[in-house]
């Protein structure tokens, strides 16, 4: 029986993964092709998630990880992760919208939380999201990820990060504690 997790690779991501890995980010969150998954932000934003540039700084970021899920040869999705001290900070999150639904994400941020304490010793992970995604924030809930309530701005006038389709986007910050081997 073929579950999530089968014939999943995960590895960190190189210069050569670069454009593969923006064009999942983008069809994950962005444009039509998102609305085959439900992690689409299509309709609070518009224009890109991320460009190559963003990409390519996190994999060359010393104290950052772009890891990569392949099954069958093909990048499927991808989620950064960045050592901050204590703790870490999960984000650029992607499934393929293909993919979506299927238990995928779970084994996906259970294996980046695993990582992340096991290299760097972290006892928090972090992210941040945008306040008005109630359904993903469910979901990260689900996965023991608590809201704290605290808001940053989101950057309007900066396209790098989308066009905004509403004036009151802001991201909330989400943390798990993180159970020690």
């Amino acid at each position: 029986m073929e579950t999530a997790a089968t014939a999943l690779t995960f590895r960190d991501a190189t210069e050569v993964d670069v454009d593969e890995l923006v064009a999942l980010i983008e069809s994950a969150y962005r444009g039509d092709d998102s609305r085959a998954g439900w992690t689409t932000e299509a309709d609070i934003l518009e224009g890109q998630r991320t460009d190559p540039e963003g990409v390519l700084e996190v994999i060359k970021s010393p104290d950052s990880r772009l890891l990569t899920v392949e099954r069958d040869g093909r990048i499927v999705a991808c989620c950064q992760l960045k050592h901050e001290g204590e703790n870490a900070y999960f984000g650029m999150f992607a499934v393929s919208p293909q993919l979506q639904g299927a238990g995928l994400g779970k084994v996906i941020i259970a294996e980046a939380e695993r990582q992340a304490r096991e290299s760097w010793g972290v006892r928090e992970m972090q992210m941040t999201v945008i306040s008005v995604r109630d359904d993903l924030i469910a979901w990260y809930e689900r996965r023991g990820y608590r809201r704290t309530g605290r808001m940053t701005p989101f950057p309007y006038g900066d396209e790098r990060f989308g066009v905004p389709q509403r004036d009151d986007l802001q991201f909330e910050l989400l943390v798990k504690e993180l159970a020690q081997p």
